[in-house]
C-alpha cells in the first residue's frame, strides 16, 4: 500500500512540475517513477518515516493551521521591524517536545523555523533550542500551543 502511494505522490509530483500532457511524456513520467520506486524499495527507504501516509488525514487540520500560525507571526514581526523603536529582546530557550518519533521532533522544530521571529538552533534527543525575537515569542512556544499541536499531527497526543 505504502508503495501504491508513494507511486501516485511521485506521479502527481512529476506532472505538476511538466506540465506537458502527451502520451511520449506521460509513458516517460511513469517510467521514471517505476525506476525511482524500485530503486527506493531496494534500498529499503518506503516505510513509516520515508513516507508517512498515516499522518495524511491530519495533514487537511494540520496545514491550515500552520499557515495561519505563519501569517499571524510574519505580521507581527512587521510590526516590529516597522516600529522606530525596534522593540526586540533576542532570547534563547530550550523546549521539551512532547513527540515520540523523530518524524515529529524534526517537524516540531521545523514548524518553529518556519514561524517568522522564531528559530530552531539545536535538537538533542528531545530538547529544542530556540531563538525567538522577543521574550513573547519565546513565552508562546514555552507555552505549549504549538508542541502539542505538532504531537496531535504526529498522533503521540
Amino acid at each position: 500500500m505504502r508503495t501504491v502511494s508513494l507511486g501516485i505522490v511521485l506521479f502527481l509530483f512529476w506532472l505538476t512540475l511538466s506540465g506537458h500532457y502527451t502520451n511520449f511524456l506521460l509513458s516517460v513520467g511513469v517510467g521514471c517513477v517505476v525506476l525511482c520506486l524500485l530503486l527506493v524499495h531496494r534500498m529499503g527507504l518506503i516505510d513509516s518515516e520515508g513516507h508517512p501516509i498515516a499522518m495524511l488525514p491530519r495533514t487537511l487540520t494540520y496545514y491550515p493551521w500552520l499557515a495561519w500560525e505563519i501569517v499571524k507571526s510574519s505580521l507581527g514581526v512587521a510590526k516590529i521591524i516597522l516600529s522606530p523603536s525596534l522593540p526586540i529582546s533576542p532570547t534563547m530557550t530550550l523546549i521539551k517536545a512532547r513527540q515520540k518519533t523523530s518524524v515529529g521532533i524534526a517537524t516540531f522544530g521545523n514548524c518553529i523555523t518556519l514561524t517568522p521571529g522564531t528559530l530552531t538552533t539545536g535538537v538533542a534527543d528531545d530538547e529544542v533550542t530556540v531563538h525567538a525575537l522577543t521574550r513573547d515569542g519565546a513565552n508562546d512556544i514555552q507555552a505549549g500551543r504549538l508542541n502539542q499541536r505538532v504531537a496531535k499531527f504526529e498522533g503521540s497526543a
